[in-house]
């Protein structure tokens, strides 16, 4: 048998009018070559190497006679001795040109395909294959036509298209191709060098008119133009792949060479850096396990991947936390008393339980720390105070503010796997300041607030609760962290809004508004020289007097703290520079006058007490977000069908307690000598003056009764005297808060006694003596002893004469 040796090999060309075999040229029985893996086309030249010896006899023997065999495939290319049911009937004659003898017995011919041929029969077997044979002749073919014209057109195309994805065939080929002018020889030859199985290239040979040749050519060229632009496509793809990694492993080689030559750390030097400040930390066996798995992690990535500065920036963050690093505390109690004296003015009892909890720590030297809400009006130095208290202690001061805070991640963090994520703020402030037992303001924590995100309140849950605290887990970090040896330090103006489980975590120490004598000596201590300091003047430029403090005070601000105060002297301290700048005459000494110049006309007009000449005026106390007020309830009667008006802008509450101080009064008419008839001829109008302020609350039921008590008796109410407190239907006088706060609004105002619930006389108790002297108390258990206290027996002047409806004489002359 012979087989193909090279079949990538470009098959060469005799010259075209050669090709044909002449019928008398034809031997009767013709010597059958069987070939694998190749199908001879009619014009084609190729090689062929034998090796059996029945193949090499048959070819020797031709070679000697007239050169002439007959050439078919093989079915099956895997049988080394193919019987006459494995080879094809169709094939080709061919002429030997040339036979070379190998040095290893193999016997290499080149041959040419001249006709195709089908066996008739096979005529014998040994010494090699004869068989009776017919010459197949194609049909006429119009090549002029268009369709000819096409078809070859196409075919050249394909093989262009074929040759330009095919790197590996030579340049010639194009040559080749170029030169072929015959339609049967350009599909002979392209069939014969097509990429394709034996059997559809016989399949080619067998199909008799040229044309549908051609056509099944063109199909089968397409399929492999295709094959060659899909391989193509993922080669170039493969390559780029291969060529970026190729280039950034070079580039990462030269730079690891340029970082050795400057002294840079490379990446692995890093890491083992990392390593040994791991070493020398202070955190537990299961955090210094979790650490070096991260390296181990980081140096596994590739540096120039997106996942190597997260695993660093992680790392890193790691090891800048203060694990179990702590400042030494101060216990010189009489320091810290004295620190916290100089710093702020008055806060007694906050700076008592201070004081305790380091006398405590001292003395047990393991105390958790404990969490405090300074609870309070705004600028009163609940935020100062925590300044304070870590310059006594010797530690270090950081500030967080938790207002308009609502997403759970401000203080768990996110987790890492997530673009952007970073640790939560109570981390990020303990890496600034680099100890584990800072002084922590947690400032604001009334205004927290919950969305879709998350509950921020939920999550301070676990920061302020002692015994969790000591295995705090940020969502970054993946490790606990002890954060129980920190002194977290709230604070709030309403408590309201704190989540009830979180306010029952704190120990609340609330911290009222301050006196006018507070808030003087607070200026003149604190507020005027720091002004001072920060407008670039000194002590000797300007001096302000007491009076023009107060004036500042009572004139152009209204608030429990200091903070609008402060403000104010800013801005005179300012004019002052100012002139002194602009080398102008100013005064040193600063009076009201000067106040008056430079603020302008008063702010407030002051609140005071208005007489007791009019019937159903009464004075209350309230409580507001900046400290306590005064506030006058005023009724009037109209003839009408005794409806009942309420304004003001009053809350719920506040109706339902004129509602309820009405319905009392009615139920208790005799005993006041007040007529029935009254309440259904007359309209009764409650009002609360400054109406664009909203007003809420139980604390001026009292206060609404004696009002109606003295418009419906015409009495007069008693002199310079205020009250607060909650009324009940049957007459008792129950507790309210913000007792401080009223008592220096109704000292302020020249008030001189007050009456309150019993029950009230405990925060009156807890008052240093001094913001309550010159006041005289009344503590009451029911209604009857506040209208026999507040109302006086004489009416007063022009009082209303009642004017009913039937015949009995009027209540009033």
């Amino acid at each position: 048998m012979a087989r193909e040796e090279a079949d990538d090999l470009i098959q060469m060309i005799n010259p075209e009018q050669d090709s044909d075999l002449k019928a008398d040229e034809l031997p009767e029985e013709l010597s059958i070559l069987p070939i694998k893996n190749t199908v001879l086309f009619p014009g084609v030249v190729i090689p062929i190497t034998v090796g059996r010896q029945k193949s090499i006899r048959l070819v020797k023997k031709a070679y000697q006679g007239n050169r002439i065999i007959g050439v078919v495939a093989q079915k099956n290319p895997l049988s080394e001795e193919p019987g006459i049911e494995d080879l094809y009937k169709t094939g080709t004659v061919a002429r030997i040109i040339k036979m070379l003898v190998l040095p290893d017995g193999n016997t290499t011919i080149i041959i040419q395909g001249k006709n195709r041929f089908l066996v008739n029969e096979f005529v014998q077997e040994e010494p090699y294959l004869t068989a009776k044979v017919s010459l197949l002749v194609d049909p006429p073919f119009d090549l002029k036509s268009k369709e000819s014209k096409a078809l070859s057109q196409s075919l050249r195309d394909a093989a262009s298209k074929i040759l330009r994805l095919n790197p590996e065939i030579p340049q010639e080929a194009h040559v080749a191709l170029d030169n072929i002018q015959s339609m049967q020889f350009l599909v002979h030859f392209l069939s014969s060098n097509l990429n394709v199985e034996v059997a559809e290239k016989q399949k080619i040979l067998e199909t008799d008119n040229i044309s549908e040749r051609g056509t099944l050519l063109l199909q089968y060229m397409l399929k492999e133009v295709q094959m060659l632009e899909i391989k193509s496509e993922i080669q170039k793809k493969v390559h780029t792949d291969i060529d970026q990694q190729q280039r950034d492993y070079f580039l990462r080689q030269q730079i690891r060479v340029l970082q050795d030559e400057l002294g840079y750390d490379t990446p692995d030097k890093e890491v083992e850096q990392f390593r040994k400040r791991g070493e020398q930390k202070k955190w537990s066996k299961e955090t210094a396990a979790h650490f070096n798995k991260e390296l181990d992690k980081l140096m596994r990535v590739n540096p120039a991947s997106a996942e190597y500065p997260v695993a660093m920036n992680y790392v890193e963050f790691m090891l800048d936390l203060p694990w179990n690093e702590f400042t030494e505390d101060n216990f010189d109690l009489q320091n810290a008393k004295r620190v916290l004296e100089k710093d702020h003015f008055g806060l007694t009892k906050v700076k008592t339980r201070i004081l305790e909890y380091l006398a405590v720590l001292k003395l047990k030297q393991d105390m958790k720390g404990p969490i405090l809400c300074l609870y309070g009006p705004p600028g009163v130095g609940k935020t100062s105070l925590g300044r304070s208290i870590a310059k006594a202690l010797n530690r270090k001061y950081v500030r967080m503010s938790l207002g308009g805070v609502h997403d759970e991640a401000e203080i768990r963090g996110h987790r890492k796997t997530y673009v952007g994520a970073m640790p939560g703020k109570i981390l990020q402030n303990i890496k600034k300041t680099q100890t584990s037992n800072p002084v922590f303001i947690l400032d604001e924590i009334d205004k927290v607030r919950s969305d879709f995100r998350g509950d921020p309140s939920s999550a301070l849950l676990e920061v302020l609760d002692p015994e969790q605290n000591s295995t705090f887990g940020d969502n970054f970090l993946e490790v606990e962290y002890d954060l129980s040896k920190i002194l977290f330090i709230a604070t709030a103006n309403s408590l309201d809004t704190i989540h009830p489980a979180l306010r029952d975590r704190m120990e609340i120490i609330e911290i009222t508004g301050y006196t006018q004598e507070e808030k003087i000596e607070i200026a003149v201590r604190h507020l005027v020289p720091k002004q001072l300091k920060e407008h670039g003047l000194k002590n000797s430029d300007v001096k302000f007097s007491k009076k023009a403090i107060a004036k500042i005070i009572d004139s152009y601000t209204r608030e429990s703290g200091v903070r609008s105060l402060e403000r104010k002297i800013g801005t005179v301290v300012r004019n002052i520079a100012k002139s002194l700048a602009m080398e102008e005459s100013y005064e040193k000494e600063i009076t009201e006058k000067t106040v008056r110049k430079v603020l302008g006309a008063e702010v407030f007009d002051e609140e005071l007490y208005q007489g007791n000449d009019v019937a159903g005026v009464v004075t209350g106390l309230a409580w507001t977000q900046v400290g306590g007020e005064i506030l006058f309830v005023e009724s009037s009667l109209n003839k009408g069908k005794g409806n009942l008006t309420i304004s003001g802008q009053l809350g719920d509450v506040m109706k339902e307690s004129a509602v309820a101080a009405l319905s009392y009064l009615k139920a208790n008419a005799d005993e006041l000598g007040i007529d029935h008839r009254i309440f259904q001829q007359y309209d009764l109008h409650i009002h609360v003056p400054a109406g664009a302020v909203p007003k809420d609350g139980p604390s001026a039921g009292i206060t609404m009764l004696t009002s109606l008590a003295s418009i419906y008796t015409q009495r007069k109410v008693k002199s310079k005297l205020a009250m607060t407190g909650e009324i009940t239907l049957r007459g008792k006088v129950l507790p309210v808060g913000g007792i401080k706060e009223k008592i220096l609004a109704a000292k302020r105002s020249g008030i001189k006694e007050i009456i309150l619930s019993r029950k009230n006389q405990r925060d009156i108790d807890e008052i240093e003596p001094h913001y309550i002297k010159g006041l005289t108390f009344y503590y009451v258990e029911t209604v009857g002893e506040v209208l026999k206290i507040a109302l006086l027996k004489d009416r007063v002047k022009n009082p209303v004469v009642f004017t009913l409806t039937d015949a009995r004489q009027p209540l009033l002359n």
